[in-house]
């Protein structure tokens, strides 16, 4: 087995008044080691100084020398698998995916492999620098299985960390096309009735709530005044299908980003999205709104139709303003495509 290497820090002038602040900021930055790994190194007595092992409020002074133990990182114990990817953008820190419907995230006691971590274990291979020292690829964020599109994934402690404070701050943009049915319109007396949604200029519905686990079945969220997790959307409309409308494409992004967050606030809205098994509820288009077609391509949808299409964020190592974009899918391409014959 190798030996842990031995990184040595130097605290700098006006060092915070205990080590664990002042290594955050006098580790180097290549050392890849993110604020919650260097807290688990000196839980684990790796940080010592003049050999004596060192506790997290311990007091630290200018010029001092202390010495981090590093372990080897180690392989993850998630298998490589060789599936295919979408590549939208890769460098030495980050990847970003434009993830089909269907796969999972991370694995899970129902999804233990092929899943999105597996595939990128075997793409990336050597390039994984060590997450919380393992060799795996850093999730800062989700997106449901059967829900497609962008995904940025770190492959460095110092990108892990840097992208998760951006996605805490939600100030990452991440806009979302779903396929909804009615209409989300600002001009609708219902919709501005429902408690929770408001209007903003240029036709933006906005809808702000509590989420948390529904009481009865656990794999829903549910809409909640009190207590849960704080959650904000927004809509706008892109397009409307039917005469008059029942069904459109909308234009989704997250202020917060929840578990199903769009899913249950658009259906919250009495505005859920076609083909949601969990959320869409036994709703129909008829033929005479949308045309046979359109309501027999949106009956035999078989997930959800949201796609997440834009996603922009700072490099957290170079600083420089990243924003991709993922053209909608092929199942929603057509879907749309029916839609608008009605």
């Amino acid at each position: 087995m190798s030996k842990p290497s031995l990184l040595r820090v130097v605290i700098a002038e006006d060092p915070p008044g205990r080590l664990d602040k002042a290594l955050a900021r006098d580790v180097p930055e290549e050392a890849d080691l993110s604020r919650s790994r260097l807290a688990r190194l000196i839980e684990a007595g790796a940080v010592t100084r003049d050999g004596e092992a060192l506790v997290a409020k311990a007091k630290v002074a200018a010029g001092e020398v202390i010495e981090i133990a590093l372990p080897p990182v180690e392989e993850s114990h998630i298998g490589a698998e060789a599936i295919p990817l979408d590549i939208v953008y890769e460098d030495d820190d980050l990847v970003v995916v434009d993830k089909p419907a269907g796969m999972v995230v991370h694995p899970a006691p129902g999804s233990p492999s092929a899943t999105l971590v597996n595939a990128l274990i075997a793409h990336c291979g050597d390039s994984l620098s060590g997450v919380g020292g393992e060799k795996r690829p850093g999730i800062v964020h989700r997106i449901d299985k059967d829900t497609s599109g962008l995904l940025v994934v770190a492959k460095s402690d110092r990108a892990h960390h840097g992208l998760a404070a951006q996605f805490e701050a939600h100030s990452v943009e991440r806009h979302y096309r779903a396929v909804v049915f009615g209409l989300p319109d600002m001009g609708d007396p219902r919709l501005g009735g429902v408690r929770g949604v408001s209007f903003e200029p240029g036709g933006i519905v906005k809808i702000t709530s509590q989420l948390a686990r529904h009481k009865t079945d656990r794999q829903r969220q549910a809409v909640i005044w009190s207590g849960g997790r704080h959650a904000v959307t927004r809509a706008r409309v892109v397009e409307a299908f039917g005469t008059p409308p029942a069904a459109a494409l909308v234009d989704c992004w997250l202020e917060t980003g929840r578990t199903h967050q769009i899913r249950v606030h658009m259906a919250h809205a009495g505005h859920g999205l076609i083909g949601d098994p969990v959320y869409g509820g036994k709703r129909r288009l008829s033929e005479k709104a949308v045309g046979a077609a359109g309501a027999a391509a949106a009956r035999a949808f078989s997930r959800q139709a949201l796609h997440a299409a834009t996603l922009g964020f700072v490099h957290p190592v170079s600083g420089e303003a990243l924003r991709f974009e993922a053209p909608l899918p092929e199942d929603m391409v057509a879907l749309i495509a029916a839609l608008r014959q009605g």
